[in-house]
């Protein structure tokens, strides 16, 4: 058997004895990573009813279902939801209901122009972001592609938060790391690192969270394309 079908076969097995698939499943998240989102609200109690939030990197959608389900309206007052949810990923994602979708590229301006003009000059109480660049495997070129995705969701936040707002977002422990909690810091009154347990141990996956902006918070937009 070749290196390549043991590591995919070997893959599969972690993943259909991972407890949050499981678990997934039995909650119908179309994915792991809603249990992310879901054990860090749970600490920092991001998510209220009545705020509007944009959740970049959205698709498969598990991260839109649990923004919906926390700002959910029962049955007996109607339905819908208290607040507002706008996604965007370059993949195309199955309808969430009460979540507006907007499909295109973060990284180019016609997209941010279109989430712009969907927002129309809303300002945002929260922003959380799990994009991640496509990974080439060569460590130097995907922490540099993390990086401008990072401060390119930062500049947006910045632009688009209101004062008391939030900003989650993914990065990479490793080269860069130390940069971003700098650029959080200088942005943001309180930052936090989160690396919840959904998140698999041996991924360097972790999560950078900052509140209440500083006044005059200001970032440069890395160059785009």
């Amino acid at each position: 058997m070749s290196k390549g079908k043991k590591s995919t076969r070997a893959w599969l097995a972690r993943h259909i004895d991972d407890p949050y698939v499981k678990l997934a499943r039995k909650h119908q998240y179309r994915s792991r990573a809603a249990f992310k989102l879901i054990e860090i609200d749970a600490q920092d109690r991001l998510i209220r009813p009545g705020i509007t939030v944009v959740d970049l990197g959205a698709a498969p959608g598990a991260w839109s279902q649990v923004l919906r389900e926390r700002l959910a309206r029962p049955p007996e007052a109607g339905g819908g939801i208290r607040g507002r949810i706008v996604a965007l990923d370059l993949l195309p994602m199955d309808p969430v209901p009460d979540v507006e979708f907007i499909q295109g590229d973060f990284r180019e301006p016609q997209t941010l122009e279109r989430l712009e003009r969907t927002l129309a000059g809303t300002k945002l109480d929260l922003v959380v972001s799990d994009m991640a660049p496509n990974l080439s495997g060569i460590a130097v070129a995907d922490a540099a592609r993390m990086a401008d995705l990072l401060a390119l969701t930062l500049a947006f936040a910045l632009a688009h938060l209101k004062p008391d707002g939030a900003l989650l977002a993914k990065c990479f422990h490793g080269s860069g790391f130390s940069q971003a909690v700098e650029s959080f810091k200088r942005s943001f009154v309180r930052v936090a690192v989160r690396k919840p347990g959904a998140s698999r141990d041996r991924s360097a996956e972790t999560y950078l969270l900052g509140r209440s902006l500083k006044a005059g918070a200001t970032v440069a937009q890395p160059p785009v394309g």
